[in-house]
């Protein structure tokens, strides 16, 4: 399973971009480092960073406009970029806690290179901010808290041993996850070619465990998903496999490709699980009622 979000070895950080946050032309060269930067996500959250000088842009739409122009220099400069949503309340809460200066540039750095918020960290390979990237970076967030909930259920072992490198991780953790993912694929491969939503939502302790992913599935068999999506229906299916918890998941959107001459139909497919398996039910989701799903078993 691959992953987006590792720590870099080597890195520059920064958050935004202000005046004083430009990639100099000296460093123009690419380099083999990361670069990583915070980005701000809406009005209201760039109104409140306003105090500790993050950014010297007028407004939020300038703030945007001048961090699309310092991620198009990193990429010429840096090996890779990454970017995670810069959080006001999360940042205030994270020096509180370390008792940080907000308006510490270190603290900022600290901040975005969390060992523990790593899930949070999203390759940018050159999308608009305000179109797709944005909003993943809000959903990677949510993502992330969901994570660390499950990581915190499995004792640490969903990324591995809490005790170390040396140990191997917890067998029965590394084999709930496997079993997520087969479970998941098998929906998708007995959905067919479409584009679809899922959702899935498992009943834990300390609060419900919810994923959503959107997906275009080609007559191929080829699957496009987002991979931090990807990561956490699978976890969320882990957590429930392995800690035998209740659950349900909906499959829903349009079936259909092109080879089918433009033949398009909605369809919409539930599961349910009392923690030892996942079967066929009936799901009511509000906006769509979802059919009994077909038996994850047969299909391969």
């Amino acid at each position: 399973m691959s992953r987006n979000s590792h720590t870099p070895r080597t890195f520059r950080c920064t958050v935004g971009a202000s005046g004083r946050d430009r990639i100099q032309p000296q460093s123009r060269r690419r380099s083999e480092q990361t670069f990583v930067t915070g980005i701000l996500t809406c009005h209201a959250d760039f109104e409140h960073a306003r105090p500790w000088g993050l950014t010297d842009a007028a407004d939020f739409d300038s703030y945007l406009l001048d961090t699309a122009v310092l991620l198009a220099e990193a990429q010429q400069a840096y090996g890779s970029v990454q970017a995670r949503m810069f959080h006001p309340g999360d940042f205030a809460d994270f020096c509180l806690l370390h008792h940080l200066d907000p308006a510490d540039t270190a603290a900022r750095d600290r901040y975005l290179l969390n060992p523990s918020l790593r899930t949070q960290l999203l390759p940018y390979q050159g999308e608009e901010l305000s179109g797709d990237f944005v909003p993943r970076l809000v959903r990677a967030r949510e993502n992330g808290l969901t994570l660390r909930h499950i990581d915190l259920l499995l004792d640490g072992n969903l990324y591995g041993s809490p005790n170390g490198a040396q140990e191997a991780p917890d067998p029965r953790v590394r084999s709930a996850f496997e079993q997520g993912g087969e479970l998941f694929r098998r929906m998708l491969v007995g959905a067919g070619c479409g584009a679809y939503q899922f959702r899935c939502a498992v009943e834990a302790p300390g609060g419900r465990l919810t994923a959503d992913a959107r997906i275009l599935h080609w007559e191929d068999g080829v699957v496009r998903l987002n991979d931090e999506d990807l990561d956490l229906v699978c976890a969320v299916f882990c957590a429930g496999l392995a800690l035998e918890l209740p659950g349900v998941a909906a499959l829903y959107g349009s079936q259909g490709g092109a080879g089918s001459c433009g033949e398009y139909r909605q369809v919409a497919w539930a599961w349910q699980s009392t923690g030892f398996g996942w079967v066929p039910a009936r799901l009511d989701l509000g906006e769509v009622v979802a059919e009994p799903g077909f038996a994850l078993g047969s299909v391969c």
